[in-house]
């Protein structure tokens, strides 16, 4: 196994890995939403119809999370920071492709290629994060990182509505070259090179993985627009269930899997997985719903819309840091489940104050309480992922993880959206509220459940050190982390 170099710099290197590891997973985090406001223009000047529209979203998350686990195993196995860089090239010069697409087709496939490149570089911003930070202040450290992720998430549609309202739709794509364009040389200049210590790929797990995630998620972006008993959306639940077990019956055999299935016997790998799940799950479904209804119900313009989001979108930028910082003191398990209670309540208190004629001070209450929230979950969720696993074995996790909320976010815009059509619709303010409704509600019940899930987790003390369970391999060596 390679080691890290450069160890008498830490401290100047963990401020690198910082700026370098936020700025990307802001700019990969930021195009899962930030082309939703621009579609309208885009299909004005290159034509299409909806289904292809539809694409130019689902094509990234598609690639995105089918690939994550692969980005990790390669990082792990031809050097963390040479694929976090090469996963950089792709997305920078996709955003390029995508701004200079002269039709639909092309667009599509240069958004496929982004989600390539982000599949490689998301889940090895948290190793190349974890590998050059101190384990006491990596919480701090993952609060910054977390804060950029959930800002990104969260500000999509207000950066994408401003750039398109104020210059053009290609804008939300050329916006991310000179952030690639820079961050690249910093990398290899900054950062420090690391491996995994497993030198081969798993290619049949990676395959079987890839192909059960694909038809999946392909089933549930493709449900409402095709119906949910049709043969492709069936066949993609089925073919993608089917290989899914066959993954994990694989990887329980395999001789270097990529997925050790041991991870999940570890309580707090279980349990944090299972909740950013449904975390995702209800966040995205809500911001895909409730960014419309400032603009349908509301009257406001796309980057009217995104303004009015700030107080949610704002308190990460506070509560994300101070949040990581808490976990080292108390243990990263007990944030993260208020984070999630209250991001819960947030979209309890959109539920009640939500109609078609509603002022916007009647709404605040909501959008604090699930900013405060959200800031609260991402950076001790990452912390809590990053912890119970061999640092070894951290791009794997990191991968995992990623992999399983871009799912979770597909489900969620899938399901909340199956709700708010078979209850309302767009053809008046009051229809709109019909549906909006019951589906925050079903937001709001599996972010609850996902606050439930994280009281299984064990609590921590500070001076544990990062999978202190799984050194051996044995999780019942985990028991003395347990308070």
């Amino acid at each position: 196994m390679k080691q890290h170099r450069q160890q008498p710099s830490r401290g100047g290197s963990a401020f690198w890995a910082v700026a370098i590891t936020s700025m990307a997973g802001f700019i990969t985090a930021l195009d899962n939403l930030i082309v939703t406001t621009a579609l309208p223009s885009i299909r004005e000047d290159l034509g299409g119809g909806l289904e292809d529209l539809e694409w130019t979203v689902s094509a990234y998350t598609l690639t995105f999370a089918v690939l994550l686990m692969f980005g990790a195993s390669l990082g792990d196995r031809f050097g963390r920071r040479r694929l976090f860089v090469t996963g950089l090239a792709i997305f920078t010069g996709a955003s390029a492709a995508a701004a200079l697409a002269p039709g639909m087709g092309e667009l599509i496939a240069a958004r496929a290629a982004q989600g390539v490149g982000a599949a490689i570089v998301t889940p090895l911003t948290l190793t190349l994060l974890a590998a050059a930070v101190p384990a006491e202040r990596r919480g701090a450290a993952f609060g910054i990182w977390g804060a950029a992720s959930g800002i990104a998430v969260a500000t999509g549609p207000l950066i994408g509505g401003t750039l398109t309202e104020h210059l053009s739709w290609q804008w939300i794509f050329w916006v991310n070259v000179p952030l690639g364009l820079a961050l690249i040389p910093l990398a290899l200049l900054r950062l420090d090179e690391s491996h995994g210590p497993n030198p081969s790929l798993d290619l049949i797990g990676t395959a079987l993985a890839s192909g059960g995630l694909f038809g999946v998620v392909y089933a549930l972006v493709r449900g409402n627009a095709d119906g949910w008993t049709s043969t492709p959306v069936l066949g993609g639940f089925i073919a993608g269930t089917a290989l899914l077990v066959g993954f994990v019956l694989y990887e329980l055999r395999a001789k270097h899997p990529m997925l050790p299935m041991r991870l999940f016997r570890h309580r707090s790998f279980s349990a944090v997985n299972a909740a950013s799940l449904l975390m995702f799950l209800g966040m995205f479904g809500a911001i895909f719903l409730l960014s419309q209804y400032l603009q349908t119900v509301g009257g406001y313009s796309p980057m009217e819309a995104g303004v009015r989001m700030l107080p949610w979108t704002a308190m990460p930028m506070i509560a994300g840091p101070l949040a990581g910082a808490l976990s080292d003191r108390i243990g990263g398990a007990p944030v993260v489940t208020v984070g999630m209670a209250l991001n819960a309540v947030g979209l309890g208190l959109w539920a009640l104050a939500v109609e078609p004629q509603v002022s916007y001070t009647s709404l605040l209450p909501a959008l604090i309480v699930c900013g405060i929230g959200m800031g609260m979950f991402f950076a001790p969720s990452a912390n809590l992922v990053m912890s119970t696993v061999r640092p070894e074995e951290q791009g794997i996790a990191s991968g995992a993880n990623n992999a399983i909320r871009e799912v979770g976010g597909a489900i969620g815009v899938a399901s909340l959206a199956a709700v708010f059509s078979a209850q309302g619709g767009y053809g008046s303010p009051s229809l709109f509220v019909d549906g909006l409704v019951p589906a925050l509600w079903v937001g709001a019940g599996a972010v609850a459940l996902a606050a439930a899930l994280a009281l299984l987790m064990p609590r921590q003390r500070k001076s544990d050190g990062p999978a202190a369970g799984l050194a051996s391999g044995d999780t019942q060596t985990a028991a003395p982390v347990a308070l």
